[in-house]
């Protein structure tokens, strides 16, 4: 291997944008951070998830907490 061949620059203009983005949430919540998209949709957020606000919500994403319940059945 040659020494020019091991030191080569990167490539130029091969990244994309970087700048600011809006997430916004399911719930309402809107907050800005850095990504290369300029917008963000999300379900669910710190506002509105069960680990930051202590209460209990099923996030069923294409019945499969129904599925889950008529395979195993639920008690009462």
């Amino acid at each position: 291997m040659k020494a020019n061949q091991r030191h080569q620059s990167m490539k130029k203009d091969i990244h994309p944008q970087y700048a600011t983005a809006v997430v916004k949430c399911a719930c309402g919540n809107t907050f800005t951070t850095r990504s290369t998209q300029a917008e963000i949709h999300t379900d669910i957020c710190s506002n509105c998830h069960p680990f930051f606000t202590g209460k209990q919500k099923l996030v069923d994403t294409a019945g499969r907490v129904e599925r889950f319940r008529q395979k195993y059945g639920t008690t009462a």
